[in-house]
């Protein structure tokens, strides 16, 4: 038996492990393939093919030399000579009787007419005096605005084609699937058509950014510069338009929105055929089902869109839907939370007659609604503060509260509409679930467990009934000052 030299069994592991990592190595390149480490084949050819049709939107505006001295810069978004313009004009001596100037910005469009008609965002051309559309190979042409639709921040753009033009299409982007690729092109920094890939992150996104979000989130690098371009399936065709991002720098960290092809193609065509939209309209106000809702409703599982107020001469009011009705259907399709419901009547064309399905004390009613028309104007009123009190009335604890039944001297202090009806908020425990979920004083509580209440006695007995059901949960319907209401669900033991 030979015994082997220590330096002879060094070699012999050495000889082993190299073998070893190349195989690992080869098993490697024959799962995964060099193709997977660039991306999908095929990337060259579609930007190829599409990238004549994205063009740059750029925008002049006059702008007054105060706002000037307030920080107004005339430069490109995203300039890497930004920290020069702001010494430059932060630490500029004088300024006042300057001359307005002009600031210009550049964003991002795509052509989807050769008769030039052109999709972008409205932040990109929001307050511009002057727009012109550059087209790949520099070419450029004034363009004016078709229709802007701020709530889902699109535009539409027209300008005359000083040449031939090539035009890209919508496709269902219902379709997406999550890991699938997608090609952004636009002009990020100002630099011209760029071209980056990247896969669906996220499909339906609420962001909290305006009231039909439905965002397609990627990772493809998208910058500012890129808003308003458009993000394409691998076959070419427009899915998305890129739109915002989250970072804290300002560059891509790979957190990219778009709105969605089947938003933004919906939104065209009623800006080509009327130069604005024409949104259905229920004529509710609506909250999320919460599970603390949820179950006090005995909802299973939380879903739905909860109706917190009706329209006096709105189309759910015709239609006998109340104040504490759960939506969990609308037009043949189901409602998950109130986003959907928000959607998808927006998305209905005005008139049209549509069934409505509601949860109401644990049965399911369906109530048929002709659709008005949304009217865009917002409304400016807030609650007014509440007064100080000038002698402080009787009340009784509440759920966390000190409640008592609303008199014309309080009606006067909060300011409360002789619509109004039910038990006024004087105080809130600041430890409560009410506290909690933002109760104050001058609220009214005007029904629990979906019945009117307009006296103690009438409180008192009802969370009896509650509490011999055996519930921990109550679900109490609130109204401001305005008459505007509201649902919580509060704990029994307060």
């Amino acid at each position: 038996m030979i015994i082997p030299t220590a330096s002879t069994l060094c070699r012999r592991f050495f000889l082993r492990s190299a073998a070893l990592v190349a195989v690992v190595a080869a098993v490697w390149c024959v799962s995964v393939g060099p193709g997977a480490a660039r991306g999908p084949e095929g990337i060259a050819d579609v930007a190829e093919k599409v990238i004549d049709a994205v063009v740059n939107v750029s925008t002049t505006q006059v702008v007054d030399a105060r706002e000037s001295d307030r920080g107004t810069k005339p430069r490109q978004p995203g300039s890497p000579f930004d920290e020069f313009f702001d010494d430059f004009f932060k630490n500029r001596p004088g300024g006042k009787g300057r001359a307005p100037r002009k600031t210009t910005s550049l964003g991002s469009g795509f052509i989807i007419d050769t008769a030039g008609i052109v999709v972008t965002n409205n932040h990109v051309i929001a307050d511009a005096e002057e727009i012109n559309v550059i087209l790949n190979d520099g070419t450029k042409a004034k363009a004016e605005i078709l229709g802007v639709d701020k709530k889902t921040d699109l535009a539409l753009l027209k300008f005359t084609p000083p040449k031939p033009l090539t035009a890209v299409k919508f496709v269902d982007s219902d379709k997406l699937r999550l890991g699938d690729w997608v090609i952004a092109i636009g002009n990020p920094f100002s630099l011209g058509g760029t071209v980056t890939a990247g896969i669906v992150s996220a499909k339906n996104r609420d962001i909290a950014n305006g009231p039909y979000d439905s965002y397609i989130q990627t990772d493809a690098a998208i910058n500012r510069g890129n808003s308003g371009g458009p993000l394409f399936n691998l076959e070419g065709d427009v899915i998305g338009v890129n739109t915002l991002i989250i970072s804290p720098t300002g560059g891509s960290i790979g957190i990219g929105f778009a709105v969605p092809s089947k938003v933004v193609a919906g939104v065209i065509d009623q800006l080509r055929q009327f130069g604005e939209l024409r949104r259905g309209w229920l004529g509710v106000h609506i909250q999320s089902v919460t599970e603390e809702i949820a179950s006090s409703l005995n909802i299973k599982p939380a879903r739905g869109a909860l109706i917190a107020g009706v329209e006096d001469k709105g189309p759910a009011k015709r239609a006998g839907i109340e104040p504490g009705d759960v939506v969990v259907g609308f037009d043949g399709k189901d409602i998950k939370d109130q986003k959907d419901l928000s959607r998808m009547v927006a998305d209905t064309a005005v008139d049209k007659e549509v069934d409505v399905v509601v949860i109401r004390k644990g049965r399911e009613l369906t109530r048929k609604v002709r659709l008005d028309r949304l009217q865009e104007s917002e409304k400016s009123a807030r609650p007014a503060k509440p007064g100080a009190a000038p002698a402080a009335p009787v009340t009784e604890k509440l759920l966390g509260m000190d409640v008592t039944e609303l008199t014309r001297e309080l009606q006067a202090r909060y300011k409360i509409k002789d619509s109004v009806r039910g038990l006024v908020v004087i105080n809130v425990d600041p430890k409560s679930k009410a506290a909690e979920k933002g109760v104050s004083a001058g609220d009214v509580i005007v029904a629990i467990a979906q019945e009117a209440v307009a006296t103690m006695a009438d409180a008192s007995r009802k969370l009896e009934q509650v509490r011999n059901e055996k519930k921990k949960l109550v679900f109490v319907q609130l109204s401001n000052s305005y008459g505007e209401t509201r649902f919580l669900a509060l704990n029994l033991e307060e």
